[in-house]
């Protein structure tokens, strides 16, 4: 029998945060790889599942009418890390977390396992690549967040959705602003990096965009919101990222959540801020935040396009061991590069940005002179 013809298995996972496409993505790994008469095991609720040992086989007909489905049919977690292993059970106890990845050497020898196929953002493809070195684990990655903030791909699926549902969302706050007269704050996703504020508030005409990358000062937006009461424009859409930060300050945190491997949890900043605007200006100040609901529903057709490139990418990849790499979209075509090229640093919006260039030209503030 030739290696072509040699039945193989791969697990698969979604860690990370929701978003959409990630069953695109399994639905194109998947029919990819038994296309080829191999099979797919897939662990259930990120690296929790393959702490637990919950999985199960996926067939054609569990990645059968789930391209349009919003989530992940596999579940997810974004707090679990076989390096800084805790049960969930003992989370609330306060237990200690351990490093417990020799776990996944057991799991990948007891199914049989050649390589796992993990799709998640920065903090599920840095433990990919600690696993490939440290337990020589064959990883193929699949980059997936909303933030769009790794390196090595142009663009990581579900940024699209999380985008066209910003703005959306922009559009109708825009509609009772003007209706009131009032400055409406509207705070966006995207931890440390301004992707999806800069996107999404630059499609909904947003007046004033706060990003991670621009420390912004109090006194710049309320300048630029006086001036447009005075014009006779007397509403203004400030879109923020919770990431953003006031020159000399610090960013926002929510909450502090101990056992994830980013354990800030940052929001609250568009409150905080619509109060500050209200005080300084006298100019009726509204916020909203958006949250959860950016990760959520059915995928643009843009992201089922790269969760579904992506995941063939992903299985082809698998089948010819090309251990180490993640699929990525790169000058308009899929790519294979490594893993540790996403992961090595984020990707940040800077003053170069062909989009900030074009939002300073038609009037719009990022909160700086």
């Amino acid at each position: 029998m030739t290696m072509s013809n040699v039945k193989r298995r791969f697990g698969i996972l979604t860690g990370g945060g929701d978003c959409p496409g990630l069953n695109a993505v399994l639905r194109a790994a998947g029919k990819t790889l038994i296309g080829h008469g191999h099979e797919l095991v897939g662990f259930e609720d990120g690296f929790q599942g393959i702490m637990l040992e919950r999985y199960r086989p996926l067939t054609h007909q569990d990645l059968s009418g789930i391209l349009t489905q919003g989530g992940t049919i596999l579940g997810t977690s974004n707090r679990d890390n076989p390096f800084k292993w805790c049960h969930p059970t003992g989370l609330a106890a306060g237990q200690s977390q351990t490093d417990c990845s020799d776990k996944v050497c057991e799991m990948m020898d007891k199914l049989k396992l050649e390589a796992l196929i993990i799709v998640g953002g920065d903090g599920s493809l840095s433990i990919a690549d600690r696993l490939n070195r440290e337990k020589n684990i064959p990883c193929i990655g699949v980059p997936k967040t909303i933030d769009n903030d790794l390196e090595a791909t142009d663009v990581t699926f579900g940024f699209d959705t999380a985008v066209q549902t910003a703005t959306e969302c922009i559009d109708r706050l825009t509609s009772t602003a003007m209706s009131h007269h009032r400055a409406m704050v509207v705070e966006l996703m995207g931890r440390y990096a301004g992707w999806l504020t800069l996107h999404a508030g630059v499609a909904g005409g947003a007046d004033i965009i706060l990003l991670p990358e621009f420390p912004y000062t109090l006194e710049h937006i309320c300048q630029v919101i006086r001036e447009r009461n005075e014009k006779g424009k007397r509403f203004s859409i400030v879109a923020v990222s919770e990431g953003a930060k006031p020159a000399g300050g610090e960013m926002t945190i929510q909450r502090m959540v101990a056992t994830s491997h980013d354990p800030v949890r940052l929001g609250g900043i568009a409150p905080k801020l619509a109060d500050l605007i209200e005080t300084e200006t006298g100019v009726e100040a509204r916020s909203t935040v958006l949250g959860h609901i950016q990760r959520g529903g059915s995928p643009t057709s843009l992201d089922r396009l790269l969760g579904t490139g992506f995941g063939h990418l992903a299985g082809e990849l698998a089948i010819a061991k090309k251990w180490g790499s993640m699929a990525a979209f790169r000058k308009g075509e899929l790519a294979s590069v490594a893993i540790a090229d996403a992961v090595c640093r984020l990707k940040l919006v800077t003053e170069g940005n062909a989009y900030v260039k074009a939002a300073r030209a038609v009037g719009t503030s990022f909160g700086i002179d």
